[in-house]
């Protein structure tokens, strides 16, 4: 079930509205006040009581009217000619009025325009406008002091600095919206490549073990098929469970991706039961672990030390997995002839050693990233994790992953 996100009411009111309603309640306000009210005492220079008592007065305030609603309504979709429209209906208002100046309250409409602007379109566009908004001010600036108008304070240095309040809100909502959108990108990309590399280790700590131990069982049935067939015979009993096994461990990983896609479709049937064939790999498949390399002929102790109990999921994966490429790298690179394997169970940590008495080169694919898998599964579950010869000889893999609270609870 998806749910959906209201805005607050102020947001949800497109910035055209906003322009439209700021610019009407400025030009219908001094109307009502000084044309359809009764005369009162006061009065106004800016708004004089027969201002619009010519015919041309009264069309050209209705032009301004016109200009400036239909921009407001496209604003949305061309701001640029909505923009001029809204500038273009703010002089004709002040023509029809016979004013030497624009009221700073009819001209928050051009600011609201002038920020939207700012927060959606280019810094060289809104740039553009903002010049425009200040063009005009200039020229109404201007042209009081041509024609020797020094009455009262100019408003125009008041309204420029409007101009560029606007412009400064606009640009910051539009840098933030473009941060807010990098943050994104970056973290769907850093979510990619992690989920890569977590494939590329589950594919390599499945498969490549089960490989070794076929192309060791291969090697071993062609060179004793013609004088030894009981054994070539079993040699190759062994590459067909290893290739099962690999087409298994294959399936549960597309079984699993597959999931993923489902559960990001949306619910429709029931995904969360697993079968039984798909569910991962952990500590409890060491023995099995351990009968296939001694069929590849090299003889894996496995002992247990402390209190077995089950261990989260991803501990118990990750441990197995780094058994598994220890105990692979034995087989295909170390040229011993046995294995020992230790688990032991802590209060608060799981330590795992895999050591053997070959050559000391058990450093994975020549590429080395089974080393570099097992550390960054290590790294990932917070755990320690080392590796190296040993010093009488042979390769240790050691690492030690902390345990939650919650497992030694719920052993108890």
């Amino acid at each position: 079930m998806s749910a959906s996100v209201s805005l607050p009411l102020l947001k949800r009111i497109p910035p055209g509205l906003w322009t439209a309603l700021a610019w009407s309640a400025a030009g219908v306000a001094p109307i009502v006040e000084y044309v359809v009210m009764p005369p009162r005492p006061t009065y106004s220079l800016n708004f004089p009581r027969d201002g619009l008592d010519s015919v041309g007065a009264r069309a050209l305030l209705a032009l301004a009217f016109v200009l400036v609603l239909a921009g407001s309504a496209v604003l949305h979709r061309r701001t640029s000619p909505a923009y001029a429209l809204v500038i273009a209906g703010t002089v004709a208002s002040t023509a029809a009025w016979r004013q030497d100046e624009i009221p700073p309250l009819q001209f928050l409409a051009v600011d609201v325009a002038l920020c939207y602007i700012a927060a959606i379109r280019s810094r060289r566009n809104s740039l553009t406008a903002a010049a425009a908004a200040l063009g005009v001010l200039t020229c109404y600036f201007m042209l009081r002091l041509l024609v020797g108008d020094d009455s009262g304070i100019a408003p125009e240095p008041f309204l420029a600095l409007t101009v560029v309040i606007a412009w400064l809100i606009g640009n910051s909502a539009r840098q933030a919206r473009a941060h807010t959108a990098e943050l994104y990108a970056r973290a769907a990309a850093q979510a990619v490549t992690a989920e890569r590399l977590r494939i590329a280790r589950e594919m390599h700590d499945t498969v490549a073990h089960s490989i070794g131990i076929i192309a060791l069982q291969a090697g071993a049935a062609a060179r004793v098929v013609e004088t030894q067939p009981a054994r070539a015979r079993e040699a190759m009993l062994t590459v067909e469970k290893a290739g099962r096994e690999t087409l298994s461990g294959l399936r549960r990983m597309l079984g699993a991706l597959r999931e993923a896609d489902q559960d990001q479709e949306g619910p429709g049937q029931d995904h969360g039961r697993t079968p039984a064939s798909l569910q991962p790999a952990g500590l409890s498949d060491v023995e099995r672990l351990a009968a296939a390399a001694m069929a590849a002929g090299v003889r894996v102790e496995v002992r247990r030390q402390g209190r077995r109990r089950p261990l989260p999921a991803d501990i118990d994966l990750a441990a197995f997995r780094i058994v598994q490429e220890s105990v692979t790298n034995a087989v295909r690179h170390s040229g011993a002839d046995s294995c020992l394997v230790l688990v032991e169970y802590r209060a608060d940590e799981l330590a795992v050693e895999v050591s053997d008495r070959g050559k000391g080169g058990g450093t994975g694919t020549s590429s080395g990233y089974g080393l570099i898998g097992m550390r960054e599964r290590a790294t990932l579950l917070h755990g320690d994790f080392t590796a190296g010869p040993r010093p009488g000889g042979g390769f240790l893999v050691a690492v030690r992953l902390p345990l939650p609270a919650t497992t030694e609870a719920g052993a108890t």
